[in-house]
């Protein structure tokens, strides 16, 4: 039988992807303690309450706390396995900021103990893991790092990225296969062992280098089907056909699944991984570079969609539906719905922008700075405007009436409302 991993661990980062993880490792029985550096978040997980929206996390939170397996704090402990789950987002140039992963294999080299294992599952470019390894090496140069060779070892490095899709994490971290890839066959099996613990798909072993562009792939390629719709919208649009009936015949096809259109592509995984890989091979990536060309440039053409059509009132009202990257979630990471929103109420500043989400409390800093867009109920922004945009396809908005949108011009990104 496979091993298991028995001890205590320690997770990094208690975001969308650190705090499921250590719900799903904390619920088998393994003594987990959560580190993030924002004091709200693990004064929230103490009292067994989660910080931000995802089914069931809520009750799984609650009932590890409660058992006594998940603890939170901002020092990072001794344990026998740490998981970093920090951000890695890009710099200006595109290439990836690796000062979290950096600080966290700093921070946990110190606590480190013959036989520990260390997985990094921020998503991150290749050679990262080997990075990892580095860092820590030269914080501990009386510990033996895999990179030293396969025998002799007392420290177990591996990559494992995460592949789950927000809404759903708390089905697919324990539904989907998981790739796991060590420095060393060794480290891979060592790390697996975590992985046994609750993850019911299969699980892969490879190589660290072969993990990290496996996960930047996958974003890649969602990133250039999605582009590939978005560019045909704009072709359609061109031509004055209805896109979303062109994808329709076009999809009956038995060997076609295009996808859908729309303002742009948000969260904090394809908008930015698939750059890792240009960074990484920048005279080569030239259809990936030019997908996020191509997506990053859509919410500046929906803008001015919008602002074309203002110009046919005097001073006209614009509700705009929808600010999270994706329906029926909280999550407004690289959101193209804030940018076009922005856009709209720069171009058109004596105009009113009625920002419409059920799931956002309070106008998000990208957008704090304009004085003409407002928080609104999804009813009293439908009411008093004269230009509607679906840019989320939450449920509520899937019900709002057609009647309720007579009059009004409609500019649905999303195919909702056909």
């Amino acid at each position: 039988m496979s091993e298991l991993f028995k001890g205590k661990l320690a997770i990094l980062g208690l975001g969308y992807i650190g705090l499921p993880t250590a719900v799903a490792i904390a619920t088998r029985g393994i003594d987990v303690i959560g580190v993030d550096i924002n004091p709200n978040i693990v004064a929230a997980i103490c009292r067994g309450e989660v910080p931000f929206v995802e089914p069931d996390l809520a009750v799984g939170v609650s009932g590890a706390v409660a058992m006594g397996r998940l603890v939170a704090t901002s020092e990072v402990p001794e344990a026998d396995a740490f998981i970093i789950a920090v951000p890695t987002p890009f710099n200006e140039d595109h290439t990836a900021d690796l000062s979290y992963v950096k600080a966290a294999a700093e921070q946990i080299a110190p606590r480190l103990k013959p036989g520990n294992i260390v997985v990094l599952e921020s998503t991150s470019p290749p050679g990262t893991t080997e990075m990892v390894s580095a860092w820590i090496a030269a914080v501990r140069p009386d510990l033996k790092m895999p990179r030293d060779g396969e025998n002799g070892a007392e420290i177990f490095i591996a990559h494992c990225p995460e592949r789950v899709l927000p809404g759903r994490i708390m089905i697919e971290i324990i539904t989907n296969d998981r790739v796991v890839g060590g420095l060393t066959p060794h480290c891979a099996e060592k790390a697996a062992s975590i992985y046994r613990l609750f993850a019911q798909g299969e699980i892969l072993l490879t190589d660290a280098a072969s993990a990290e562009l496996a996960k930047l792939v996958e974003n890649a390629y969602r990133d250039v089907n999605i582009a590939f719709a978005n560019e045909l919208s704009l072709i359609s649009e061109a031509l004055h056909i209805d896109v979303w009936e062109v994808l329709r015949l076009a999809n009956r096809h038995p060997r076609v699944n295009i996808l859908s259109p729309g303002p742009g592509v948000g969260g904090h995984c394809i908008p930015v991984d698939p750059w890792f890989i240009v960074s990484a091979a920048p005279g080569l990536a030239k259809l990936i570079r030019t997908a996020r060309e191509v997506n990053d440039q859509r919410p500046h053409h929906v803008a001015e969609q919008v602002v074309m059509k203002a110009k046919r009132f005097h001073s006209p009202t614009i509700a705009c539906l929808g600010l999270t990257f994706k329906a029926n979630v909280d999550d407004v990471r690289e959101s193209p719905a804030i940018d076009v929103v922005g856009l709209i109420a720069k171009a058109l500043p004596d105009v009113e922008v009625l920002a419409v989400d059920p799931y956002v409390e309070k106008m998000p800093k990208q957008l704090a700075g304009y004085t003409n867009i407002r928080l609104e109920t999804a009813y009293d922004a439908v009411e008093r405007a004269d230009i509607v945009v679906l840019l989320v396809e939450h449920d509520p908005f899937r019900a709002i009436r057609h009647t309720r949108l007579g009059g009004k011009i409609v500019y649905d990104t999303r195919g909702v409302w056909r």
